[in-house]
Parts: structure tokens; sequence; C-alpha cells
């Protein structure tokens, strides 16, 4: 009992902080001046007596505390309470600082409890006109105070309410109010669980509640998480209405009675909550005051001469006041949530500074956006959601590619729940920032982590749409700032995202053979020759490589549009697309290219591939069997003798290159062994010179050795030419020296001339001779 007589006192000195404040409509700004001289005590007992209205610092005498003793209910938890009790203190919620987001809410909710009553009846409001939240921070006894001025909770409220683990008082309040003309408002409210208010033992070993409901009495809840008493308040009706919720802290959560502290956890969790949240803090000032009057008696004037000089003396000092700079402390409620949720605005209502302006202040980014969308999505789930492009894709974007990301931030009913996720945005469009508000979206009941529903996905499909359309939209000249910062983003998109290859597709950009600028496939389209059925491109290192490559050489005499793909992620990307707009993507250096159909001279063809069908039978039967599956006539090279093609679904050079270089691939990888060992199709030009001849060498003596190594060398150099690398390079540099050899007619025989052995001392054996001789000269003389 002595125990909670103690708890009391304490309890009661600070659970009245808010009185004279909510007794007073209209709270004036509080100074207490630190820096008076002793003749100053009027002034300061002023302040210390506004100080105590303010945080409403009412005491209890030993008469009250007598009969708060007396009239106290004590309750025991239910067995299966408190097993619920330590779950949610110690497993249910992962980060303690949310106890604070959750009491604001709860707070909030019975502030939109009284307000929608007051719609129908203004009355409820006579106690109390203020709608706000208050926060109150106590280092000395260790209390956090939060106060509303709500509807309040009934002697029975607190036994249902507060009694009772997951009996929801919002969910009450919802069921009385189905009648209710305007259902947004009632969506409003949070707690949908009726557990969040225990968050508070995450950070208290001790929770009062004081309450006051217009139809009852002001009572007092108190529990350590074991159990709970609930008593008359003594000091009548001091809250007028409304609730203060007052934490005794652990001694490890002190650091929540810290005020920065407190404005941080407000602006991150609930910093668009619809009522003003006020912290009791201070702040130092320096100003000028009037100097004290004692002083200026103790100082001694002057003498004076004559009547003349004392009335010019006077008049000086009536002129200019004496005064002395002094250091002020300044209390207040500072108001922490001036930030608006302007997404809850109309578009048309909000102006493009505005919008630039959150964006800033939401992302820490000094430049304006480069695109936003602001849009209400209504049907199965109602959201409204407001998202931005930057203008720069952030440094670290690829190194956390696939992991959570928190530059959307989702909020329930303007409190914010978590910006760690992995569903809400795909990975490919992770630079996307803003701010998603649901009314409809089904929580946990610790409001971490959402739950897998459906809803999630639907809203995660809308969004991804909606910014599909926002990139669309982005102005040409805009679009190539974009598309230098995020083309990564999209080609990625292309391949993991088949629901929206096609929407991306509309957003791809290439370099191609038309001009030196970047072009959609919608512009190639509409380039395209009548009869010309596929869309060419060719994949390489750089503009100048594919240029020169020997697969584009027909197509741009010709006059046919090449893509050329000079990105990395690029091939990956447009071999996952089927088609554009009815036109399939043909790879220039794979097999399945013609140009017979589009141009005519079927026939024609008919008749050179009979020709030479000597030469590639040979090719692919005797000189080449073990380098190349196959070899035929081509209809791609112009100016190149031959080239290596890939098949269907094999590897480019430029895929194979890609592979190679890829540091996290194992060598030994059986995938990768696989497509570098695939043999590729030869290709011939019959129209070569070097083709002709080989025929012709071929025709008159299949065993002809010089044909053979002429073949040998032309599947070198195309391996070169189409991209590839050569699997014996040292093979190739020999065949290269013996053909300069017979060029510049030098023997293949000539052996390299040997170097002279030099002795272990260094010196040749000439020299060492004329040595010696020299030294015999000298002694003859």
């Amino acid at each position: 009992m002595k125990q909670l007589v103690l708890v009391c006192v304490v309890a009661f000195a600070f659970i009245g902080a808010a009185k004279a404040n909510l007794d007073a409509e209209d709270t004036p700004t509080v100074n207490i001046d630190l820096g008076a001289s002793k003749e100053g005590s009027r002034t300061d007992d002023e302040a210390v007596q506004r100080e105590e209205e303010a945080i409403k610092l009412d005491g209890l005498n030993v008469a009250q505390l007598k009969e708060l003793r007396d009239q106290a209910e004590k309750f025991t938890f239910k067995t299966e309470v408190n097993r619920m009790m330590k779950l949610i203190i110690n497993s249910l919620y992962r980060n303690k600082e949310i106890f604070l987001r959750e009491l604001i809410s709860n707070a909030s909710d019975a502030l939109d409890k009284i307000r929608l009553l007051s719609l129908t009846d203004k009355s409820v409001l006579d106690t109390m006109a203020e709608m706000n939240i208050r926060i109150k921070a106590d280092k000395d006894t260790g209390m956090l105070h939060i106060t509303d001025t709500g509807v309040g909770m009934t002697k029975q409220d607190l036994v249902n309410n507060l009694g009772t683990i997951a009996k929801s008082g919002t969910a009450e309040f919802l069921g009385k109010m189905q009648n209710a003309e305007s259902t947004q408002e009632l969506n409003d409210m949070i707690g949908q669980f009726g557990v969040g208010f225990y968050s508070a033992f995450l950070v208290a070993d001790k929770v009062i509640v004081t309450s006051k409901h217009n139809d009852d009495k002001q009572y007092i809840w108190e529990s350590d998480s074991s159990s709970y008493s609930i008593a008359d308040d003594p000091r009548g009706d001091s809250l007028r209405r409304g609730t203060t919720v007052s934490l005794q802290l652990k001694p490890e959560a002190k650091d929540f009675l810290d005020h920065e502290t407190i404005k941080n956890l407000v602006r991150k969790y609930s910093q668009f909550i619809n009522f003003p949240i006020y912290l009791w803090t201070s702040h130092t000032e320096t100003v000028e005051e009037p100097a004290d009057d004692e002083a200026s008696e103790k100082s001694t004037p002057e003498p004076v001469e004559d009547e003349e000089d004392a009335a010019i003396e006077e008049e000086k000092e009536e002129t200019k006041p004496k005064t002395k700079t002094i250091t002020k402390t300044v209390w207040d409620w500072e108001k922490l949530n001036d930030n608006k949720p302007i997404w809850t605005r109309k578009p048309s209502e909000v102006a493009d500074k505005e919008y630039d302006e959150f964006y800033k202040a939401l992302t820490k980014d000094d430049k304006d956006p480069l695109s936003r969308i602001h849009f209400i999505a209504e049907g199965e789930v109602t959201f409204k959601a407001l998202l931005y492009v930057p203008k720069v894709q952030p440094s670290e974007s690829f190194n956390r590619y696939g992991t959570k990301t928190d530059n959307i931030k989702l909020y329930v009913r303007r409190v914010f729940i978590t910006d760690e996720f992995n569903d809400m945005m795909p990975s490919f469009l992770n630079f996307i920032r803003g701010v998603v508000d649901s009314d409809d979206l089904p929580l946990n009941v610790s409001r971490e982590t959402l739950q897998q529903h459906k809803l999630i996905k639907i809203i995660k499909k809308k969004l991804v749409r909606k910014v599909l359309d926002m990139l669309k939209k982005i102005p040409a000249a805009e679009y190539e700032q974009f598309w230098k910062e995020f083309s990564t983003n999209i080609k990625l998109g292309i391949i993991e995202d088949p629901a929206n290859r096609t929407r991306l597709a509309k957003l791809l950009m290439f370099l191609s053979s038309h001009s030196n600028k970047m072009t959609s496939l919608a512009d190639y389209v509409s380039r395209m020759k009548p009869k010309q059925d596929k869309i060419f491109y060719m994949a390489g290192a750089t503009r100048e490589e594919v240029h020169k490559s020997p697969f584009v050489e027909r197509l741009l005499r010709k006059g046919y549009e090449v893509l050329f793909l000079t990105e990395a992620v690029d091939e990956y990307a447009i071999s996952a697309i089927p088609e554009f707009e009815g036109k399939k993507f043909q790879n220039v250096a794979k097999e399945g290219f013609s140009l017979t159909e589009a141009e005519g001279g079927k026939e024609r063809l008919e008749q050179i591939q009979k020709s030479f069908e000597p030469l590639t039978k040979w090719l692919a039967d005797d000189a080449l069997k073990d380098q190349i599956a196959k070899a035929t006539v081509s209809e791609r090279l112009s100016d190149s003798p031959c080239a290596l093609v890939a098949s269907m679904f094999g590897w480019t050079g430029n895929m194979e290159r890609l592979a190679v270089s890829n540091a996290h691939q194992k060598s030994d990888d059986p995938q990768r062994s696989y497509y570098l060992n695939q043999k590729k199709t030869l290709e011939i030009n019959p129209r070569h010179p070097l083709i002709k001849e080989l025929l012709k060498r071929v025709s008159d003596d299949t065993t002809d050795p010089n044909a053979k190594d002429m073949a040998l060398m032309l599947f070198r150099t195309a391996t070169l030419r189409s991209g590839y690398m050569l699997q014996d390079t040292t093979d190739f540099a020999q065949s290269i020296e013996a053909m300069m050899r017979k060029t510049l007619g030098i023997s293949l025989d000539e052996q390299v001339e040997e170097e002279e052995d030099i002795p272990e001392d260094g010196i040749p054996e000439e020299e060492a001779d004329s040595s010696d001789k020299d030294d015999v000269e000298h002694e003859e003389l």
C-alpha cells in the first residue's frame, strides 16, 4: 500500500500536467527569465506560475491520497492475457521507438472520435474546444506525458479497452458509427487490433492513464503490466475532457526524454497526423531590458553648475533610458508537425512549388525532381500516392539492387508504417521516391510489417503502371536526361517484368545507323522499308565496333537501319522482347537472317548456293570439320570474305565476351563451357575473290594443302571479325608468321640466329683474349 501511495504521489504530480493550459482556450507564450536580479522576484513568481499552468503541475494533499487509496479498485489480468502481454512486450515489436507512434495514433483516434461526434452535436466540444496532442518530458522524475483533448474514456471504457488485450475501442466505435454520413472520416481512424497502447510497456515500468469523458467522471488507470487499478481522480475534472498517458520510463529508456529524440520520432512517424502535436520545450534568447531601478538610485549623479545644465541632463536621461543585456530561457509549446500531407489534397489544388518543396523535404535532395505523378486509386483497394523521379541516379542504387529500399514510404491514414519494402515497388524502379497512403491495408498487430495480402499486389500493380505512364509522358528534352541516368533500370525491367514488357519496350532507346542520336523503337518502326518485317540489331562494345562488323555490311549498303546495342545489358533485354508493334527482332549475328524474301531473288540465291556447294561441303566435312557446325552461302556479307554466325539460341561474340568477363562466373561452369565450345556456322561471301579462288582450288583438287591452310586462316580471321575469341592463339600467331615469311621470300626452314654464350665473369671470349695480350705487352715494356 505504501508503494501505491508513493506511485500516486509521483503520478498525480505530473498526470495533471495540462490542466491550466486546457482551462484557458488561448494559451500565452511562456517566458521564464533566468537572468533576472533578486529585485525581479515578482516576475520570477509569475513565470513559475505560468509554467505550472502550462504543464498542469497539480499536487495532491494527504486527504486526496487517502481518498484515492480507499477508492482504488484493483484488477488482475487473466492468465491468457498475461501471456499475451509478455508476447507484446518481448516479441511483438522489434523497434521500441514505435511506442510513441502508437500512443500518438491512439490520441489521434480519440480526437477523430470527438470531431465526428461534434458534426451532429456541437455541444460535445463545450467542455474543451481545442483539439491537439501535447507531449511533456520531465527528466527529473523520468516521466513522459502524452495528453490529448479527444473523446476520453469512461470507467467502463478503461476496463474494456485497457484492461483487455485486443479489445479495440476504435473497432467498437466504428461499429456504433456505421450509419455516419462521412465514411471517409470514419476510415481515418487507426487501431484495428487495440494493442498499440501496450507498446508503452516496451519502455515503461508503469503506465498511468488519466481520462475524462463527457459522460463520466475523471478516472485514473494504473498498471505495471501484471495488474491494474482504477480510481476516481480526487482532483475532479482537471482535464475537462481527454486523456493523459504518463509513462514511468525504464532506466535504459531515459533517452526518450530527450527533446531532440522526441522531435525526430514525431517527425518520422507522425508528422502528417491531422491534429497539431506540441512539445513543451525551451530555448535561450539574448534580449535588451531596462536597467534595475535600485541601481539607478544608488549611482551618484555628477554635480551640475546651474539649473539650465541640470535641465539638459535630465532631458538626456529621459531620451536614453538605461538598458542591460540578459539571457532568457523561453519555455513554450513547439509545434512538431508543420509539414502538410499534400498527397491528401486534389492535384489541381497543389502548386508546382509545393510539390518541389515536399520532394526536397521527403528525400533530402537539393535538386528539383525530374517528374512526378499524384493520383488517387479507387476500386478493390483505395490509396493515395505521390511519386517522384529524381534527376540523378542515387549512387548506391545498383549496390543495393534487389534489397529492401527506403524510397517509398507507406502511411496508413497519414501514420508512417514502414519504408522497408521488397514488394511495394519492383527492383528496377528502386529509384522512384514518394509516399503511399492507404486506408484499406490490413496491418499485423505491430504495424511494423505488412501481411502478405492480395491488396499489396494490387497496389504494386497500380503503382508500376502509373509510374510507367508518367515516364512515357516525360517531354523529349527531359527524357534524354532520364535515359542517361536510368536506362539500365528500364532494360532490367524488360528482363524481370514480363507483365509490363510491352509498356517498358515503348521507353527503350538505342543508338542506330540512322543518326548519332538515340532512337526509340517506335521511331525505328516508322522508318522501316515497305517489305521489311523484322527489326535488325547488332550488339558490341562500341558504336564504331558494331558499325564495322561484317554482319551489318550488306544491310547498311542497302539502306536498312540497324540498332546498335552497346550496353552490357542491351542484348539480354532485347532478347526478352518477342516483338514490337507486330515486328519481330532479328539479331544479325545469328541464324535466321534473310533479305531474299524482302527483296526477291530467291531463285538466284538457290543458284549461287548450288554453284558453291562443293566448297561449303568441303569446308564442313573436310577442311574445318572440327571447327564449324556447317558452312553456307551468306546473305549478310558484302565486303568480308566470311563470318561466324551463332545458332538461333547460341551465344554471339558479344554475349561470349560478357560471359567470360563475368567475375562471378566460374570457369568450369557447365553452361559456360557448353556455349563457349558450341560450334558456329561459317557463312561465306560468294562475291569475294578469296572465296572464288578457294572454290576454284577445291574444285580442282580437294587435297590441295594451300587450300586447307587458306580455309583455316579464313576461319580464324572470321572468328576475330565476328567478335569471338580464338581458342588457340599461339597456332594462329605461327600461321601469320609463316604467311609473312612467304610474302617476304624468307624460307620457312630458316632458323632464328642463336645468342652468343656469355661466361660467368660477363666478359666475352674475344674481349678476354684481347685483354690478356695487352697485359703481356705491358710486362715486356
